[in-house]
C-alpha cells in the first residue's frame, strides 16, 4: 500500500508553526543544523524531509509530528471525526451550533495568547 504524502500542507504547517513561534528559517535551521534554504525547500514543499529532521523540526516549535501530519495521517481524521460525533450524537441543532461558536473562540483565544505578556 503506498501513500500518497502531501508535503506542501506538511510544509505549511511547519511555516506556520515557525511564524507562529516568532522564529525566522535562518534560526529554525541553525537549531536542527540544516541550511535555511533547505528550510524553505521543505516549507515549500520542494523536498522530502526526513523522518528524523521532521522529529526535530517538532521539537523545536513546540508541536507534535501527528499536528504536522494531520491530514497525511487518514487514521488520525477518522478518529478526531468519530470522536467529535458521538460527542455530539446527543445534542441538538442548537447545542451544536453553541459548541461550535465556542471551538472558534476557543482557536482564536488560543491563537492569540501571548505567555509572559
Amino acid at each position: 500500500m503506498e501513500v500518497d504524502i502531501d508535503y506542501i500542507a506538511i510544509g505549511k504547517r511547519i511555516r506556520s508553526a515557525r511564524l507562529a513561534k516568532k522564529m525566522t528559517q535562518e534560526t529554525l535551521s541553525n537549531m536542527i543544523d540544516v541550511t535555511p534554504t533547505y528550510i524553505s525547500t521543505i516549507e515549500n514543499g520542494h523536498t522530502k524531509l526526513s523522518l528524523s529532521t521532521l522529529l526535530s523540526i517538532a521539537q523545536i516549535l513546540d508541536t507534535t509530528v501527528d499536528q504536522l501530519l494531520y491530514d497525511n495521517t487518514p487514521v488520525l481524521i477518522s478518529q478526531f471525526d468519530a470522536d467529535i460525533k458521538e460527542l455530539t450524537s446527543d445534542c441538538s441543532k442548537q447545542e451544536k451550533d453553541f459548541l461550535l461558536e465556542i471551538i472558534k473562540s476557543t482557536k482564536a483565544a488560543l491563537r492569540n495568547y501571548k505567555p509572559g505578556k
